[in-house]
């Protein structure tokens, strides 16, 4: 999906993606829920990609390609087909809604937490990082490199997007009792942090707005860390069934696993923000970026719900570390999960210390 420089290509790379996060959301055949959430999953997703096919057909009509590099030749010189103006803006429309799906944004995320909640939690974090990379990757790639010239028509859409995800997926975190639901209205909200990354990308060669590609990558790589070791604290405590996935069942988790719980923690401050972390990085590359092309307000906006979505972060520290559970159970893994969630603090650690050696690299992108 991210190498694809044509719209078909682009689109079966996003369909074989999509089954497959379809059979793997359903794979758990003794959880009543996670059919449910497989099949949920599959409706909504046909729908969306239905949007995203016809938006792609209504662009061909108004560019006569589906390669990427060639529309945005087209409509640099503004060699639109006679009368399709209409054509091409309503493409652009249904392309959006189709990658709002994909990426989870408000008002196209009510599939989120349902599913991340019914699918194996494995399975969560593979869609959460893996699954968010590939289709925010390519959402950025079309935007900024095939639809750049029509920015001014896309931008405000975007921005208003950029909004409503930031404050709903913060807000809506706050108030769920269950953990993985949380973590998913959570990654609703950093879905908003990277399109105010697109939003400072919008406006090409002016000011600074190659930040907000280097930033939205970047923002992409260190939270698909994060994801991928909290939720692999989360399997590890929701046990062999996958069902101890409430607040509650994190209480007492200080006391009776402290490593495990000193590894969500740090984990969780990093999503928060918190300096010295790789979130820290990551939310002022993308805060950064937005000022730099005078998007005052988004920046304001993203900030607000950092601080609002920290109260989340800090519910799940607080009953790990001073509430009285019944966390005695037995909490076990392999090896290969115990790297992993070490491997992902290690990174979160050494980024966050160490910020330079990921700037570096985004910047040359």
């Amino acid at each position: 999906m991210v190498q694809a420089n044509d719209f078909v290509v682009l689109f079966l790379g996003l369909e074989t993606l999509s089954l497959a996060f379809y059979l793997l959301t359903a794979s758990n055949r003794s959880r009543s829920a996670s059919g449910e959430a497989g099949l949920k999953y599959f409706v909504l997703g046909g729908f969306a990609s239905a949007f995203f096919l016809y938006g792609v057909a209504l662009i061909y009509g108004a560019t006569g390609s589906t390669n990427i590099t060639k529309i945005a030749t087209s409509l640099s010189s503004e060699t639109v087909f006679a009368g399709s103006t209409g054509m091409l803006l309503a493409g652009i429309a249904l392309l959006l809604v189709g990658f709002g799906f994909k990426v989870s944004v408000v008002p196209f995320h009510t599939w989120t937490a349902d599913v991340y909640q019914g699918a194996p939690t494995p399975v969560t974090a593979f869609m959460g990082s893996v699954g968010k990379i590939a289709a925010f990757a390519a959402l950025v790639r079309v935007f900024t490199d095939g639809l750049l010239t029509r920015s001014d028509d896309w931008r405000p859409v975007v921005i208003v997007l950029a909004v409503l995800t930031l404050l709903t997926g913060s807000v809506l975190a706050v108030i769920q009792t269950d953990v993985k639901r949380m973590l998913a209205y959570s990654l609703v909200s950093h879905a908003g942090f990277i399109l105010v990354g697109l939003v400072a990308a919008s406006y090409g060669a002016s000011l600074d707005a190659h930040l907000g590609v280097s930033s939205s990558l970047g923002y992409l790589f260190i939270y698909s860390i994060l994801v991928i070791g909290t939720f692999g604290v989360v399997a590890m405590v929701a046990g062999k069934g996958d069902t101890a996935t409430s607040l509650d069942a994190f209480a007492g988790l200080g006391k009776s696993h402290p490593v495990l719980a000193l590894a969500m923690t740090v984990l969780l401050l990093a999503q928060a923000g918190v300096p010295l972390t790789s979130g820290f990085v990551a939310k002022f590359g993308i805060i950064r970026a937005a000022v730099s092309v005078e998007s005052y307000v988004l920046a304001v906006v993203a900030m607000l719900a950092a601080v609002i979505a920290a109260f989340l972060y800090l519910r799940i520290m607080v009953s790990m570390w001073l509430s009285e559970g019944s966390t005695s159970q037995e909490i076990s893994a392999t090896f290969s999960v115990k790297a992993a969630i070490a491997l992902c603090v290690g990174a979160t650690l050494v980024l966050g210390f160490f910020p330079s050696l990921l700037l570096q690299f985004t910047s040359q992108m």
